[in-house]
């Protein structure tokens, strides 16, 4: 149903501009024509439908015809072409997908076309330039168009704003687009456009006749070659330049501080190498910089933050280097908010003070760096911190708890350090957090069942620590697929699918303590019984030693099962082998390699050395019994496999043999749990 009952007709008016009335249903047309001097239409920002219907074409005063944001589809009609005094045109941001029709093209009064926005296709007119003389304005940002650049448009020497962004345009720049003097607007990005030769910025020398150019837009194309050192000569009225995108190498030449209106720059994902030149200094109203992927190396001059009206600052995936950059190149840039320097090779410590003078910062990207020291607990004072992200360096000590103070926290990332002690559990009060991760991290303790509290959160890994005790089952820890904790051996309970032993039920007076079957200390004389014919054979003095030697760890380890490994020392190199895997097995932590209990190295009253090795036991003994059991004496039923069983084993080898090769320092050959 039209809803046109703001509207009272008949109007008196010339011009008609119901802006944002929340008008709905078709373009009234019929009512429109009656009104025979009405000279302009703006139906912005209301709720339209439909298509712009071909008896437009009678409003043959029109000289402003506007329908941005709204909701229009299908076609633009050829009976527009009828409408000979049209000047501006503008139906940007609605949903109409087709070719614009040529007939528009043709009304030589046209000052201003604005198509933004739509899904417009085919090609602009080749000769625009000759048939639009008067344009100031040509606007086909965000649609399907498609072609080369129409080259006639410098024919149009009136031209302000030209954006052809977000479209499928190709070839080569004309090298006399300077021609247009009074451009303000250029704006390229996101086509087709060069094709990664030195020439491809040839058309930048033309621009600096351009003297009003404010904003140039060349980046997401395929723009090849050095930053020519003419583009220093451009207008000193520049305030954004964009060159992201694109495949241009080389170094960046002095000149760039001559544009000291410039507020945003971009230079990300290019081959750019050198270092930064030292005139950036002078780029005192930079707000927006961005040199992130490329090749830059060397140290960063601290005169980058002369600009203290920097906000964005993104240096990440580069080869920069430096110490205590934080504090020796940053301190000044205090209106910080976006700070990324990951994936370099900075060193240093975040220092009190640089957390105390950037209170503003909602995002500290630092990851993949060699930053050390400890984390201060002025890390709370960034009561605006959205994303904390200090992976892979090698920081230490415990986890501020004031982090909770950071309440706005989305992400937090700190994993592959060296960080120790337990959670905090005031964690659990970021109600804003979705991603956490710790791992690959000295993490003990247990985890603070109050996680499972937070409904916002997604992601949590706190795998390849040495966390224990009980893990819920409510929250997120309901979701196997939102949680990795594997590589933390002292676990138990949660959901299935996570694969952890139940907890041990604790009652009694023996609260506190693990319920088992058997004790050690209840084993051991079971096996002097079981292996009483050993004790009067030529083993009972390895028996004796064995029983001296672990009577003495016993008491530790008087609640598990155990298997030994007893080391054949007669072997050449077995002692040495023997403390290789007593190192190698120390640093191992994952859920499916056998954990080491103790170890047993003594020597008798005849001077005979002896060394074995106290496992956890496999309760489901040899692996190859289970895949292979008609290779044992007495195959039988129960030790067959399905499809399924024999996947989950072989994605556990998988597992295990990752961790050992990415994951631990020392890569040598384990028992697998079965």
């Amino acid at each position: 149903m039209v809803r046109f009952s703001r509207i009272q007709w008949p109007l008196p008016v010339e011009i008609l501009k119901p802006v944002n009335n929340k008008l709905e249903g078709k373009i009234p047309i019929d009512q429109l024509s009656s009104l025979k001097k009405l000279k302009g239409i703006g139906f912005t920002e209301n709720n339209l439908t439909g298509e712009v219907p071909s008896s437009i074409g009678n409003l043959s005063s029109l000289t402003q015809l506007t329908f941005d944001f709204n909701n229009l589809e299908g076609n633009l009609p050829m009976e527009m072409g009828l409408l000979k005094r049209l000047s501006i045109f503008s139906t940007a941001e609605n949903k109409q997908a087709s070719i614009i029709p040529v007939s528009i093209f043709n009304s030589s009064a046209i000052t201003a076309i604005s198509v933004a926005g739509n899904s417009f296709h085919g090609s602009l007119p080749t000769n625009i330039g000759l048939t639009l003389p008067n344009l100031k304005l040509l606007a086909i940002g965000e649609n399907n168009f498609s072609a080369n650049f129409p080259t006639s448009v410098t024919n149009a020497s009136g031209l302000e704003i030209l954006d052809l962004s977000q479209n499928k345009v190709a070839g080569q720049i004309p090298t006399n687009l300077g021609d247009l003097t009074n451009l303000q607007l250029l704006n390229l990005g996101a086509n087709f456009f060069g094709n990664n030769s030195t020439q491809d910025l040839d058309f930048i020398a033309s621009l600096t006749n351009c003297s009003n150019l404010r904003i140039l837009s060349l980046s997401g194309n395929k723009f090849g070659g050095n930053i020519p050192r003419v583009m220093a000569n451009l207008s000193n009225q520049l305030t954004k330049l964009f060159l992201g995108g694109n495949q241009l190498s080389g170094t960046i030449s002095e000149g760039f501080g001559n544009f000291v209106n410039l507020y945003l720059l971009g230079l990300e994902l290019n081959s750019l190498s050198g270092v930064i030149p030292r005139d950036f200094g002078k780029l005192q109203n930079l707000q927006h910089l961005r040199f992130d992927n490329n090749q830059f190396s060397g140290q960063i001059a601290s005169t980058v933050c002369n600009a203290t009206t920097l906000y964005y600052l993104d240096l990440s995936f580069n080869q920069f280097e430096g110490g205590n950059i934080l504090d020796n190149v940053f301190m000044n840039c205090q209106n910080l908010q976006y700070l990324d320097i990951s994936h370099n090779n900075f060193t240093g410590i975040i220092s009190p003070q640089f957390l105390q003078t950037h209170s503003s910062l909602m995002y500290i990207k630092i990851g993949e760096n060699s930053f050390s020291g400890s984390l201060p607990p002025e890390i709370g004072k960034l009561v605006h911190l959205v994303d904390f992200n200090v992976s892979h360096n090698k920081f230490v000590g415990a986890i501020p708890s004031s982090l909770a103070d950071c309440s706005n926290l989305a992400n937090l990332s700190m994993q592959a350090n060296f960080f120790q002690g337990t959670i905090p559990p005031n964690l659990a009060s970021l109600k804003s957090i979705q991603q956490i991760d710790l791992s690959s991290n000295n993490l003990t303790g247990s985890m603070p069942k109050e996680l499972e509290k937070l409904q916002y959160l997604r992601n949590l890994n706190l795998s390849y620590n040495d966390i224990e005790g009980e893990i819920p089952n409510t929250g997120i820890f309901s979701n196997a697929n939102q949680i990795s904790l594997i590589g933390n051996n002292k676990f138990c309970g949660g959901i299935l699918e996570l694969e952890f032993p139940p907890c041990p039920t604790i009652k009694g007076k023996n609260r506190g303590k693990l319920k088992v079957v058997i004790l050690l200390s209840i084993v051991l004389p079971e096996m002097l019984l079981v292996l009483g014919t050993v004790i009067f054979s030529r083993k009972l003095n390895w028996f004796r030693k064995f029983w001296s030697c672990l009577q003495r760890k016993a008491r530790k380890h008087s609640n598990k099962f155990v298997a030994v490994k007893v080391l054949d020392l007669q072997k050449n190199g077995a002692s040495k082998s023997f403390k290789a895997e007593c190192k190698a097995l120390r640093n191992i932590r994952h859920r499916n390699l056998v954990s080491i209990v103790s170890y047993c190295s003594s020597i008798d009253s005849k001077g005979d050395e002896f060394k074995a090795l106290v496992y956890e036991l496999m309760e489901n003994r040899n692996l190859d019994l289970w895949l292979h059991p008609e290779t044992t004496d007495k195959p039988t039923s129960s030790r067959s496999l399905n499809l399924s069983q024999k996947l989950n084993i072989a994605i556990d080898v998988a597992s295990t043999l990752q961790y050992l090769h990415n994951h631990c320092v020392l890569r040598k050959l384990y028992q697998i749990k079965v």
